[in-house]
């Protein structure tokens, strides 16, 4: 089928009719088991070697980084990163704004971490508490480095470094 197609047409129907779909919600599968991760990252590498042609023994790796994917993980915490900067500059819904609020606004002493811009982690009492937005958000955007929790940096900005540092961490660089 992917033979009577232009690279481009394949690449839009793929991203049309699969990708959209392991980006719809994706962010609930913050803190799921490794097996349903790897599952959901297995239909994503199959759609990358459709496109690219590679074969099933393959690395995966460099395919993914060729066509700038990043693995299901990656893909999770950049969305939750992107929902806590939107909720952050004011751009968000109520109810996700009603979940983030950073250190220096929620405690009355000043402490060490009143210049970091860094969210508070409600606690919780099982793990799936942990998974939700007012959790998981937080912690994603916590474990950021400070040049991306600037205030001063815009969205597309922000998308773009963030993008850079979630292909790093997943190739290991840093």
């Amino acid at each position: 089928m992917l033979r009577s197609l232009t690279h481009e047409a394949a690449r839009t129907l793929i991203q049309a009719f699969i990708s959209s779909r392991l980006d719809y919600c994706n962010s609930l599968l913050y803190s799921v088991s490794d097996n349903l991760i790897r599952r959901v990252q297995s239909v994503q590498n199959a759609t990358a070697r459709l496109l690219t042609g590679a074969g099933r023994r393959d690395h995966i790796s460099p395919v993914l980084r060729q066509l700038h994917l990043l693995p299901v993980q990656r893909r999770v915490d950049y969305k939750l990163a992107c929902f806590v900067f939107s909720t952050l500059s004011g751009h968000a819904p109520p109810y996700l704004a009603d979940d983030i609020h950073l250190t220096s606004e929620s405690h009355r002493r000043r402490l060490r971490s009143f210049t970091d811009r860094s969210c508070a982690v409600p606690r919780t009492h099982n793990t799936f508490g942990d998974r939700s937005f007012a959790v998981a958000g937080p912690r994603v955007w916590n474990s950021l480095p400070a040049h991306l929790r600037d205030e001063d940096i815009t969205y597309g900005s922000f998308r773009r470094e963030l993008k850079t540092f979630c292909f790093n961490v997943a190739s290991g660089v840093q």
